[in-house]
């Protein structure tokens, strides 16, 4: 059970830091507002906060 509950973190953490690294990209494929720059702001900073929360469950976990 401790492998799976580490395992879904990890899953968490590799898709904040995807969301962090690709904001723009996704930014542009999925939504069609005008201020780009805000949309990937917005999502970089929901990809930093998605990766801290998975990584305090791996290390809580220990």
């Amino acid at each position: 059970m401790d492998y799976i509950i580490k395992f879904i973190a990890l899953l968490i953490v590799t898709l904040g830091v995807i969301m962090v690294y690709d904001a723009r990209i996704i930014t542009r494929k999925l939504f069609g507002f005008g201020d780009q720059n805000q949309g990937a702001w917005g999502l970089k900073i929901l990809g930093f906060i998605v990766a801290i929360i998975g990584a305090l469950v791996i290390f809580f976990n220990m």
